[in-house]
């Protein structure tokens, strides 16, 4: 079946695909992807500030996260390389399995330490989690590509929303409880916490995960000529997605991929600091932006992925790159109105649907244009280079707002004006694909 086919499902047909075991090994997978940014994410960010951190520092803080935006230099690592013993567990499986006990040791650490006790340790511990967490994802993302086979495009929309509702499962979730509790024993010892149930999520992780991906062919070729390996890994899988798409489609793809989620990106980087200034509790975020944030986005990504799934990627990213721009807006009402509950709950439900929309439909875009043959390298570069505007853009979020001399409400405005030229890019994209032939035009 085709990607039209596909589109052509009934809507019946589209949510009996849920029922496909494979799409919720997806899930459990997506909530080890996700845990660890809650653990150098939002909770860290309000740790931060508890301990005092200037909006420039925290904003500067989140660079760790340009971790995400070079994983794809050892991407070939994770296709080819087979880690000795454990490699008999699987590929993909052995590889998350030595980030999982690297995560779980580095936050054993952090939760005894913390920004109260050193803050440049807790730079180098949250690195470290951040250089497993993107490993790990490498692995994730391939076996969630490789799973789906290439006469199953119907499901491609499916496996990215259960992605993207494992994700926000693992961030938000304990999240909700992070932020409760940390109001009455501390961030030191939540973060204890948020160690030991990483270690379930470990366990969880490998009696779900099936894998029977083989490297041997490449590990004997590596073994013997590096450069062959080196060619064949890194240079072969560029020059890949040049011929595939061509030079003019190629750039455009790679320009809108960074453009995209910028405006997110500095949102999502400020918003906790916004949250505690504006006068909400760590008790209001946690059941806010946690609970009620979880459950709009997990619903609204099984949505996303059936609309996906019948309707296209490009609509569906441009209709989401519009509402998350004027969900921005919300946020800056909120900074002119104070801390109002009942304004929150509309901003993170708002928000939170968006969110999953534009994620579902981003990730989904990146697995069309992600080739077979390379799959770990080139979704790890796409998403890399998606991530970039995420991290070394956003990394000055703070700057920005200390700018504007803590107008919050002008920052949220500038942050949906930001999604603008990616909307015209990929409006482009759409008229430049509908003039030329090829599998991009099923996708539309």
């Amino acid at each position: 079946m085709n990607a039209e086919t596909a589109r052509n499902t009934t809507l019946l047909g589209s949510v009996m695909q849920l029922r496909e075991e494979r799409l919720w090994r997806i899930f459990v997978l997506g909530i080890a992807s996700g845990y660890p940014w809650l653990i150098i994410g939002s909770a860290m960010t309000a740790w931060l500030q508890e301990v005092g951190l200037s909006r420039s520092a925290i904003g500067f803080f989140g660079a760790i996260f340009v971790v995400y935006t070079i994983n794809f230099l050892w991407a070939p690592f994770v296709d080819h390389i087979r880690i000795p013993v454990l490699h008999k567990l699987g590929q993909r499986r052995s590889w998350i399995l030595v980030c999982q006990i690297v995560l779980i040791a580095s936050s054993f650490v952090l939760a005894w330490t913390g920004p109260g006790e050193s803050v440049p340790i807790t730079v180098v511990l949250c690195f470290i989690i951040a250089i497993a967490s993107a490993t790990q994802d490498l692995a994730i993302d391939a076996y969630r590509i490789n799973i789906i086979r290439a006469d199953e495009p119907e499901l491609i929309g499916h496996g990215a929303a259960l992605a993207t509702c494992g994700w926000w499962t693992g961030l938000s979730l304990t999240g909700m409880a992070a932020f409760w509790l940390s109001d009455h024993i501390g961030w030191n010892a939540v973060y204890f916490g948020i160690a030991f149930t990483l270690i379930g999520i470990t366990v969880l992780v490998l009696a779900f995960f099936q894998d029977s991906t083989k490297t041997t062919e490449v590990k004997s070729r590596f073994s013997v000529y590096f450069f062959n390996w080196f060619n064949d890994s890194y240079i072969e899988a560029v020059a890949e997605f040049f011929r595939r798409n061509g030079l003019k489609l190629a750039f455009g793809l790679l320009l809108f991929i960074f453009l995209f989620k910028i405006g997110e990106a500095f949102l999502g980087r400020m918003v906790i600091v916004f949250y505690k200034e504006i006068g909400y509790t760590d008790t209001q975020i946690g059941w806010y932006s946690k609970g009620l944030g979880l459950i709009v986005t997990f619903f609204s990504s099984i949505i996303a992925g059936i609309y996906a799934s019948r309707f296209g990627v490009v609509r569906g990213l441009l209709v989401a790159g519009i509402a998350m721009a004027t969900t921005n807006l919300l946020f800056a009402w909120i900074a002119i109105e104070g801390p109002r509950t009942d304004l929150y709950a509309v901003a993170v439900v708002l928000d939170g649907i968006t969110s999953a929309f534009s994620t579902v439909a981003f990730v989904t875009f990146l697995s069309y244009y992600t080739s077979r043959l390379h799959t770990a390298t080139q979704y790890g570069a796409l998403a890399s280079i998606g991530n970039s505007g995420r991290t070394l853009v956003a990394a000055t979020s703070g700057v920005l707002v200390d700018a504007l001399g803590g107008d919050w409400a002008t920052f949220f405005v500038l942050t949906a004006l930001m999604v603008t030229p990616a909307l015209l890019l990929l409006l482009w994209l759409s008229s430049y694909v509908k003039k030329t032939s090829g599998v991009v035009n099923t996708h539309q």
